[in-house]
This record gives C-alpha cells, sequence and structure tokens, in this order.
C-alpha cells in the first residue's frame, strides 16, 4: 500500500513539472522587427510574482533621440508611465498558460509607437517561432506578428 501511494504521489508531482515546463517555454528573449516601422527590440518575458507572464523590453536598435537624448514612453495615456525609458517599457501583462491548446491567454499587449493596449494570445509554431496575436473583441478581428526566440548556446 506504502508503494502504491508513492507511485501516486510521484506520478502526479511529474505531471506538474511537466505542465510547468510546458508554460515556461515562453520565458526567455525574443527578438522582435516590426514591420510597419522596421523598429527592431529585444523582449524579456518572464513569470511574475502573481504567476502569470509579462514581457518587457530590454533593447531597442534606436533608444535614443536625433539629438542623443533618451526615448520615452510618450504616447503612453498613463501619465506615470510616459516617464519610462522606451527601451524599458513592458509590452506584455497578464498571461496565463492554457494547456490544452498550449498558447498563453487573457493578457494584452502594450503598442507604445501607438499608445494603445490590445487583448492578446501567444503561441508557439515552432521551438523559436512565437505568434503573437493582438485584437480588440474576437481574435479573428486581429493582427499578428512573429517573434523569435533567442536560444542560449552554451560555450
Amino acid at each position: 500500500m506504502k508503494n502504491v501511494f508513492f507511485l501516486v504521489v510521484s506520478l502526479f508531482l511529474s505531471f506538474q513539472l511537466l505542465a510547468q515546463s510546458g508554460a515556461d517555454q515562453l520565458i526567455g528573449t525574443y527578438y522582435i522587427i516590426k514591420e510597419e516601422t522596421k523598429s527592431e527590440s529585444r523582449v524579456q518575458i518572464y513569470k511574475n510574482s502573481e504567476g502569470k507572464f509579462e514581457g518587457k523590453i530590454i533593447w531597442l536598435k534606436n533608444p535614443n533621440n536625433p539629438d542623443g537624448s533618451p526615448k520615452y514612453d510618450l504616447k503612453n495615456p498613463n501619465a506615470e508611465l510616459r516617464k519610462v525609458r522606451s527601451d524599458q517599457v513592458v509590452l506584455l501583462k497578464k498571461f496565463i498558460y492554457d494547456e490544452k491548446n498550449k498558447e498563453w491567454i487573457n493578457g494584452e499587449i502594450y503598442d507604445p509607437e501607438e499608445g494603445k493596449t490590445y487583448k492578446c494570445k501567444l503561441k508557439f509554431e515552432s521551438d523559436t517561432k512565437l505568434k503573437v496575436r493582438g485584437y480588440i473583441g474576437v481574435p479573428a478581428l486581429g493582427k499578428s506578428m512573429y517573434w523569435t526566440k533567442e536560444i542560449k548556446k552554451d560555450n
């Protein structure tokens, strides 16, 4: 009986770890080229203290204005957030993992070039190709872009 209990507990923990690793596949750094503007950036996706996934800009190809001063999130509707440097803006918020469909849902994506926030879902199309679908209302009426996950190479 003791062995059966141990086996059941072990299996339960194994399934929990596998589910977590599926969700945590999202964690990492992504390279992005926005097609409309050709702006280039890198976003770091992480899990916040509430267990939800967020993504923050960590690099911009052009972080400064022509005069050399840093760019800020000036189009943000929240006046406090207009003080945030453009290379430190949080773009993704509130994502949770949907194990059944293997995607991250119920999130938001912020577009600092427009100062607008959209509903969003994320799904891998390959190990390194993340489909980012922003929308208003329903996903079918949205727009997709693709982010490339950077894979760390061991030296």
